[in-house]
């Protein structure tokens, strides 16, 4: 393609910078109005083609230019694909099947996928191996918590041991795996991660004292942060948006089935005698070796290549990751637009100020504040008091070690049945959505398992009913707080701010985890056990209220639009959450009103396609969508 005369470059970027007037430009930090905007929306096909040119030559693509010539198209108006007349018909059809037949991908993406759920197992075997040993390891190294002489101190040493690696992940982990993607790439901090993940473990499985026993499940921590931070990331950046969701959740799904494992373990060594404890320590180790051998041969992220300026390889792992090269040429082009108009408002930073500008930047602030809140939230539901001290919870309601261990499998059993349906609900009724129902069931079926405990111990239905109750609640979770938050964060951050933002949300969640983990045998003992369930049935309404006004809803919108989303202002989606969607759901749910209609916060701008120099095709019309 020869370049076009500089003075009909200049009339079109005339012509494109009125026409982008007329379409009232978005800001990136105050999208007061709401607005949802494609980058290349109204561009005029030759300064179209001319900027692709530049950016091919740029690249080393320009083996490729007319393949990303089509892709721009294509992105420029994701709709209107069939009146493309420069697409072969093989192209338009991989392009329908992505509506049609959106589950159908090649094997690199559901082999990079699997390997993000090998380091999800981890991450729950990692968590529980401790509920089980929680039954002999005190005894072994002389500070069991029924201790009468000293029953507090003995409370605190169980809780901090078993807080160590989301002390070290909080504090350490998480942070390390900003540093870590710059120099190592996703697939690098993954594979470092597993390293801890392996070796501490087996460290765990071998001390012969309390302080080695905290030092092991320090380290773990440290594995454990990195992994947490990067795994949903590098899973939410190969996977299209059409089924981002559902392939990202597979982190929680699968940490649900570490957690099985886990609980399977425990009670497969139950009788083991005095090594039990060690060997449902040292038994984590197992998932960890699949994701060390398997993780190169995984495509690296390409999101990460184009901020590295590798667009080349780029373009070679979008090619293992989507059915088409053509689609991997619309994706590749895409990114780079919107990146472009996300540098502008962002700029050029380090870690320190990356940090900074969690709290600094409108847009990013926004996404700090919605990833803290589902973070945080999955602490405050009570899941990890289950995760943790299900086992010892059993226990002081007058079940044996084996019938606790027994209820405990059961439990993790039923979280991971349970987090099946998400993989079609997320992408379908959306994050937000699952959270606002699931959260009332969690309060009342915790408060409910809470009260059971008055039953007296001698009834058949005491254990019964406090188990029935708690995989209640567990199957309530497990579609909805389970998965989300780490899908959720993994997808909000720009991608100038991606692991640093990642790092702040595991950071929240496994922070406040250490912080029940070391509370909460001291909170059985002050609260008892109906008290500290009441507690937590309590902190979900709050996190409800939370969810509520500060979490946006991001189901099917690419990472990149989703900068859009949050640049609405908080008061204006909190305004529009208690003055119209709240009305609406009381008309239509609680008065039975059919007709009540919700007004949509986000209105996503049609396509402007623009054919020739003298026609720009302009409709000014917005495609409501409710994304309530």
């Amino acid at each position: 393609m020869t370049d076009l005369p500089t003075k009909e470059v200049n009339r079109e970027q005339a012509e494109y910078g009125e026409e982008r007037g007329r379409q009232q430009s978005v800001s990136l930090n105050n999208n007061i109005t709401a607005r949802i905007q494609n980058p290349l929306a109204g561009i005029p096909r030759h300064t179209l083609f001319h900027n692709v040119e530049d950016f091919a030559r740029e690249a080393d693509l320009t083996e490729h230019l007319h393949l990303l010539q089509r892709g721009a198209l294509v992105a420029q108006n994701p709709q209107g694909f069939e009146d493309i007349a420069e697409l072969e018909e093989g192209e338009r059809l991989a392009l329908r099947n992505e509506v049609l037949h959106k589950w159908r991908q090649p094997w690199s993406l559901y082999f990079t996928v699997i390997l993000c759920s090998v380091g999800a197992a981890v991450q729950g075997w990692d968590q529980t191996g401790s509920n089980g040993a929680n039954l002999s390891w005190p005894d072994a190294f002389g500070v069991p918590d029924s201790e009468a002489s000293d029953p507090g101190i003995n409370s605190w040493i169980v809780g901090i041991v078993n807080s160590g690696p989301y002390i070290a992940s909080a504090f350490i982990g998480c942070w390390l795996s900003d540093p870590l993607n710059f120099y190592f790439g996703r697939r690098g901090t993954i594979f470092i991660s597993a390293i801890f993940c392996f070796l501490s473990v087996i460290g765990s499985a071998v001390t012969q004292t309390w302080p080695q026993l905290l030092v092991t499940r320090l380290l773990l921590g440290i594995g454990m942060g990195c992994k947490a931070s990067t795994v949903p990331i590098y899973a939410a950046e190969n996977c299209p948006a059409a089924i981002r969701g559902g392939l990202v959740m597979s982190w929680q799904m699968w940490t649900a089935f570490g957690i099985f494992l886990g609980t399977s373990a425990n009670l497969a060594v139950y009788n083991t005698g005095s090594i039990s404890w060690r060997l449902q320590f040292g038994s984590a180790c197992i998932p960890a070796i699949p994701l060390l051998l398997g993780v190169w041969f995984c495509p690296e992220s390409p999101r990460w290549y184009i901020k590295k300026n590798r667009q080349a390889d780029a373009f070679k792992s979008l090619c293992r990751l989507r059915n088409t090269p053509l689609q991997a040429a619309r994706d590749l082009y895409y990114i780079h637009a919107q990146l472009v108009e996300e540098a502008a408002i962002i700029g050029t930073s380090n870690y320190v100020t990356r940090f900074i500008e969690l709290f600094t930047i409108p847009r990013v602030r926004r996404a700090t504040l919605a990833s803290w809140v589902v973070m945080i939230a999955q602490q405050m539901c009570g899941i990890n008091i289950m995760a943790f001290y299900s086992s010892t919870i059993f226990v002081d309601a007058g079940a044996s070690n084996l019938v606790a261990l027994l209820a405990t499998w059961g439990f993790g059993a039923v979280n991971f049945t349970f987090a099946w349906p998400a993989v079609w609900t997320i992408d379908t009724y959306g994050r937000r959505a699952l959270l606002l129902f699931t959260f009332p069931q969690m309060a009342w079926t915790l408060l409910a398992a809470g009260f059971c405990f008055y039953i007296p111990s001698d009834s058949t239905a005491h254990i019964g009913l406090i188990a029935f109750f708690v995989f209640l609640f567990a199957a309530f979770y497990s579609p909805g707080e389970g998965p989300v938050p780490f899908t959720y964060s993994a997808e909000v951050f720009p991608l100038s701010h991606r692991e640093v933002g990642m790092s702040w949300a595991v950071a929240t969640c496994l922070f406040y985890a250490a912080v029940l983990s070391i509370t909460f045998p001291a909170l059985l003992k002050a609260f008892g056990i109906v008290g500290a369930f009441g507690f937590y049935a309590g902190m979900n309404v709050l996190a409800l209220i939370m969810i509520f006004l500060w979490v946006p809803e991001t189901k099917q919108r690419t990472l990149e639009e989703l900068d859009y989303i949050f640049a609405v202002p908080t008061r204006t989606h909190m305004h529009y959450q208690v003055t119209k969607a709240l009305p609406y759901w009381f008309k239509r749910y609680v008065c039975f009103n059919k007709s009540a209609t919700l007004e949509p916060l986000y209105h996503f701008d049609k396509p402007i396609t623009v054919r020739s120099d003298s026609d720009l095709a302009v409709n000014s019309s917005d495609k409501d969508i409710k994304l309530n």
